[in-house]
């Protein structure tokens, strides 16, 4: 068995395919072809060449973002727990001042006035904190909670019944949550210039977002319209406008905050006028109002001052809001031979599908099948062809042929015995 495998491999080794033209005529399988042709033809011209433009090359962008939020908003201490009557400006409510594509506006405030650091009780919130004696703090001493405040000294406050912390006090409560009603939702009315600077280096091009605009009073008076042929690229946003083109409710999202995004597509085709390279703007929302845990956006900051004594006193602010992140897409396109020629030869190689799905409808569907298959294949052999397992099952054939001739003759050679002769001419004679 071994031998055969290997003269078969061996004699694979020493075979050549060529492709044979066999014209079919067939209504049949000519309606497919041809129909198959058409479909792949118009992919190729339709969608690959023109619609995906295959004819030109393309640059990617190169952005810079800058923004600058505008807006003043007056708190009411009494709507605030622990927070006197102030005017808020672009200073207070954006925080950090400037961020890398991207800026933060808080809508909602927790408050902890006059903190000092010292020594006191933790807060009753953070696991592990709760204590009603020394001991059950002593061996904690030096360390801290992981969600606590500050470090442990080991003592139990009596009179919070918490372990006793050294930390900037009174420590926050955890117990409280973000007013329903956001403290900042005049913040809806801020507006936020974005000035976007963007470059398609390997054509040299260079365009930014400020379109249609002929001087600063113009520039200051504009409000961004998707509506509007004109101000669809004014660059200055309304924060309020920003969410609810995502569909979004912005007193809703204020409360505990989100994650805004601001696209920017510059989609060029380089064989029209620059003038027609233009932004387009799209907004959504990144974060997801159904979360159960850990729902919004927040962090926390202080404002530090020094009493009349001269000690450090600070202000800390659980702060609510949403963040907005800029992101600048595109691409520019111009005629170019080589990609074309590149997405004709890839249409022409794909023809070749079509004479691969009528090749199995022709060998395995048709009726004719048979037929059709003793037509496309030929087996020709050469002169020098292996002939080793050829020779093998000749030589196979031939012992067959002698061993059954032998006993054919050993059979007919039988001299009969004279009772059988007998009995023969017995039987004729009746």
């Amino acid at each position: 068995m071994a031998p055969n495998v290997v003269r078969s491999a061996i004699s694979v080794f020493f075979e050549y395919d060529t492709p044979k033209i066999v014209h079919i005529k067939s209504k049949k399988v000519g309606v497919i072809n041809r129909f198959l042709q058409l479909v792949i033809i118009g992919y190729i011209i339709g969608f690959a060449i023109i619609f995906k433009k295959g004819y030109q090359k393309f640059d990617t962008i190169q952005s810079a973002v800058t923004t600058k939020v505008k807006g003043v908003a007056f708190l009411n201490g009494s709507e605030v727990p622990n927070l006197e009557s102030s005017l808020w400006d672009v200073a207070d409510y954006v925080v950090p001042a400037q961020e890398n594509n991207a800026f933060f506006v808080i809508t909602n405030l927790i408050v902890t006035p006059n903190q000092r650091q010292g020594v006191c009780g933790e807060d009753k919130t953070v696991q592990g904190a709760n204590c009603t004696s020394d001991a059950t703090c002593a061996p904690m001493a030096g360390k801290s909670l992981p969600a606590g405040n500050g470090v442990l000294t080991g003592l139990c406050n009596t009179t919070t019944s918490t372990c006793e912390v050294r930390a900037w006090c009174p420590v926050e409560n955890g117990g409280l949550h973000a007013p329903t009603s956001p403290v900042l939702l005049q913040s809806k009315d801020f507006t936020v210039f974005i000035k976007n600077n963007i470059e398609f280096p390997y054509y040299k091009k260079k365009r930014r977002n400020i379109l249609g605009i002929q001087n600063d009073t113009e520039l200051r008076n504009c409000r961004y319209n998707p509506s509007d042929p004109v101000k669809k690229f004014c660059p200055i946003f309304v924060l309020g406008d920003i969410v609810g083109f995502a569909g979004e409710d912005y007193k809703a999202m204020s409360v505990s905050g989100g994650v805004m995004q601001i696209v920017i597509d510059w989609d060029c085709n380089l064989d029209k006028s620059i003038e027609e390279c233009v932004p387009q703007y799209t907004f959504r929302r990144l974060d997801s109002n159904d979360f159960s845990i850990s729902k919004g956006f927040n962090f926390r900051f202080g404002k530090y001052f020094r009493d009349i004594n001269g000690t450090e006193v600070r202000t800390l602010y659980k702060a609510f809001g949403i963040k907005y992140i800029i992101t600048v897409i595109g691409q520019a396109g111009k005629f170019n031979i080589v990609p074309l020629l590149l997405n004709i030869g890839s249409g022409l190689g794909l023809l070749a599908v079509a004479t691969i799905l009528c090749d199995v409808v022709v060998l395995y569907i048709l009726k004719a099948k048979d037929v059709y298959r003793e037509k496309k294949y030929l087996n020709v052999v050469g002169d020098d062809a292996y002939k080793g397992l050829k020779t093998e099952h000749v030589n196979d054939l031939n012992e067959a042929i002698s061993a059954a001739t032998n006993h054919t003759y050993q059979s007919q050679s039988t001299t009969p015995t004279p009772n059988s002769i007998t009995n023969t001419n017995s039987h004729f004679e009746l």
